[in-house]
């Protein structure tokens, strides 16, 4: 069997995780959990994604959250552009 020589593990919990919760998470709350990810030492921590409101409500303030993250050298903080309206 062939192995990689190395993988990356991308945490998406702020995206992924909380996309689907029915009650909105707070904007600092969702910076705070993204300072405990990165302070984990998790490299990549998918941050928000730009996506439509009306069909995801949580990640409407994807942009307020980038930009109030403190960014940890040698984290990234990627985030879903599903099309190019979201880009």
């Amino acid at each position: 069997m062939n192995m990689p020589e190395k993988v990356r593990i991308v945490d998406v919990g702020p995206r992924d995780g909380l996309q689907s919760e029915k009650l909105i998470v707070l904007t600092e709350t969702k910076i705070q959990l993204i300072h405990r990810l990165a302070a984990a030492g998790i490299q990549s921590v998918e941050s928000g994604a730009f996506v439509s409101p009306k069909w995801v409500p949580q990640m409407s303030d994807s942009d307020d959250v980038l930009k109030g993250i403190t960014r940890v050298a040698g984290t990234s903080y990627p985030v879903l552009v599903p099309n190019l309206k979201g880009f």
